[in-house]
Parts: structure tokens; sequence; C-alpha cells
């Protein structure tokens, strides 16, 4: 493998990670959010939990974003756990 090779392939890991990290942990922060409807608490404390676990599931985005072994790992994890919120968040709504 040549040297540009070796850096566009890198580029490109590095590239899909932060897009990963940006609009994954929006995504999953959104359908969090969302999905905290479902809870068998009242309404206005469902919405207050909600919001606050955004912030901490998209931190942890981010952060598992750049800690993970490779960049495919991090999208099936990230459709994983959409695809665990997602009927959450449509029951709630």
């Amino acid at each position: 493998m040549t040297a540009r090779a070796h850096r566009l392939r890198s580029i490109g890991a590095l590239t899909s990670r932060i897009v990963a990290a940006l609009f994954g942990g929006y995504g999953l922060a959104a359908l969090c959010s969302v999905a905290a409807l479902a809870l068998p608490i009242s309404k206005p404390q469902a919405v207050l939990t909600g919001q606050l676990a955004s912030f901490a599931v998209c931190t942890a985005v981010v952060i598992w974003a750049f800690a993970a072994r490779s960049a495919l790992a991090v999208w099936i994890g990230l459709a994983l756990v959409a695809a665990v919120l997602a009927p959450l968040a449509w029951s709630a709504s």
C-alpha cells in the first residue's frame, strides 16, 4: 500500500467517526428524549428526564465513536441502539 492510499484510508475512517459522533449522537439523543415519554411517569417528568438523558447519551456516543476499535463497529452499534429506541419513541408519540 502506498503512503497516499494509507493516508486516504485513515482520513476516511476518521471522517466516518466524526460523522457518526455528530449525527449519530444527535440522532440517538433525540430518540432517547422521545422514548422517555414511554416511561410510566407523568408527562412533564418524562420530558425533563428525556432532556437530561439526551445530554448524557450524546456525550457517550461522541466518546464511544472515538474509543471503538473500528468505524464499522461504531455504525453497527448506533444502528442497534437506534433499532431498540425507535419502537419506544414511536409508541410514545
